[in-house]
């Protein structure tokens, strides 16, 4: 195992250069559209975990949770049910439905779904503390972005374990001690603490198992667990990121942090984030949205298809360029651009609904899929979607193509206002089969005007129904 040391020096601790930023960092001071960000990947982020209520595992693994014991007085809810948990159990089981539909936000660059982890740990902890204003929230919203996005967005080589976890456990611990005020001695012990709790394996993704999003729920409990025992007092490793056997050494085959932590404090990384407007692995967005151009500008369609296929960076391949298989479980299809271009193609968009043991049995889903495929193209840059080329072929023996050079729902390509609101409820009523009634469709309207909170309880309320 080498020793991680671009970026860094004995003088330069990253741990606490990520801890003095995220503990200064104030929703006053920084760029309004960094505050419009953080609310609106706020929003997203509440409403998939509502739908997540009803996802697959869902029920079971708040069967676990609701084992590891009673509730206190100062319990957390738990999005889209009338439940309260221990801070911990609700982080863990908050964090595992807003990932485990694959609808989450995402920072494409970085390969970090930060907001996943970060946000179930904010409404555990603020549950057992005095009042946390609206404004405080907001701050450690970015801050904790800052962090998760910062280190995938360091790591110079291919994705090696997942890091939407392995990050976002010190997102979440950066978050949490800025809504705690800690010192930065603290904030550093606890980041030291996350590294001994790191975890975050590829193989249910291989697999198609709903490990990823376990692993979520686990990194979010832990960040709790950290916090609580820097606090407690009790000292964690000073350089967790880049020591010899921290962070970088452990988890990726080549690291530089200089330009990240150059940044901090100047280019904040929530506005960088992207959102899903599909419920799939994201590298499957650029493909979908292909698809649809195809159907929409040159007539494709289930009917007159010979073969799709969609020419992408080799990261597109690796994470959706799985073929289709006999028995498809919801976590593999949602991985699998085979089974989600079939969808689209015979039903025109793809919603959380297709999902269901009949949808994944369709033979004609299956029958289509069998001839749609992502092929590797030969661009350098381990962490890129794009650009891509969707080619159809269809059966007169004409050609169409679609040139892809950003995904839906990036920066680059926005969600407008009235598409976010039309995914929120969406989410709302899948997740509440229909019983939300108007409270959780108060919560755009709260979260738009978090600044005036003085705390976030009832904008937390809103959400577990």
């Amino acid at each position: 195992m080498r020793p991680f040391t671009r970026g860094t020096s004995l003088e330069v601790n990253a741990a606490q250069r990520f801890a003095e930023h995220a503990l200064s960092l104030s929703a006053d001071t920084v760029p309004q559209a960094a505050v419009a960000a953080a609310k609106a990947f706020l929003l997203d982020t509440l409403g998939v975990g509502i739908a997540g209520a009803r996802a697959n595992y869902s029920g079971e693994v708040l069967s676990v949770a609701e084992a590891w014991g009673p509730a206190p007085q100062a319990a957390a809810m738990v999005l889209g049910r009338r439940v309260a948990l221990p801070a911990h159990a609700a982080a863990f089981v908050n964090a595992f439905q807003i990932h485990c539909q694959e609808f989450d936000c995402v920072h494409e660059a970085a390969v970090v779904h930060p907001l996943a982890t970060i946000v179930a740990a904010l409404m555990a902890d603020t549950a057992r503390l005095q009042p946390v204003d609206g404004r405080t929230v907001l701050a450690a919203i970015i801050a904790g972005v800052d962090v998760a996005a910062g280190l995938g967005l360091a790591a110079q080589s291919a994705l090696k374990f997942f890091r939407p976890a392995t990050a976002g456990i010190f997102g979440s611990v950066a978050a949490l001690a800025r809504i705690r005020r800690l010192d930065v001695d603290t904030t550093v012990s606890a980041f030291g603490h996350a590294l001994a709790f790191v975890s975050g394996t590829m193989q249910a993704h291989v697999e198609g198992k709903p490990g990823l999003a376990l692993q979520i729920g686990n990194a979010a409990r832990n960040a709790l667990v950290a916090v609580d025992l820097a606090v407690a007092g009790v000292p964690g490793v000073s350089r967790s990121i880049d020591g010899p056997f921290g962070y970088f050494s452990l988890l990726e085959d080549d690291a530089d942090l200089t330009e990240v932590l150059a940044e901090l404090g100047k280019r904040y990384r929530i506005v960088e984030v992207s959102h899903k407007p599909f419920p799939t692995g994201r590298a499957a967005h650029g493909a979908l949205f292909a698809t649809q151009t195809l159907m929409a500008e040159h007539g494709v369609s289930a009917g007159n298809l010979e073969s799709l296929s969609y020419r992408a960076p080799p990261l597109i391949y690796r994470l959706v360029g799985r073929r289709i298989n006999a028995s498809l479980s919801p976590n593999y299809a949602r991985l699998c651009f085979a089974y989600l271009g079939a969808v689209v193609l015979l039903r025109g968009t793809l919603g959380l609904a297709d999902f269901s043991a009949e949808s994944l049995a369709d033979p004609e889903v299956h029958a289509l899929a069998a001839r749609i495929e992502v092929i590797p193209d030969d661009n350098p840059d381990p962490a890129a979607f794009t650009p891509a080329v969707a080619t159809a072929r269809l059966r007169d023996g004409s050609v169409a193509t679609v040139r892809v050079s950003n995904q839906p729902g990036s920066p680059e390509s926005p969600l407008t206002w009235p598409q976010q609101l039309a995914k929120f409820r969406a989410c709302v009523e899948f997740g509440s089969g229909g019983r939300a009634g108007k409270a959780a469709f108060e919560l755009p309207q709260l979260i738009l005007a978090m600044e005036s909170e003085s705390s976030v309880t009832n904008l937390w309320s809103k959400a577990c129904f």
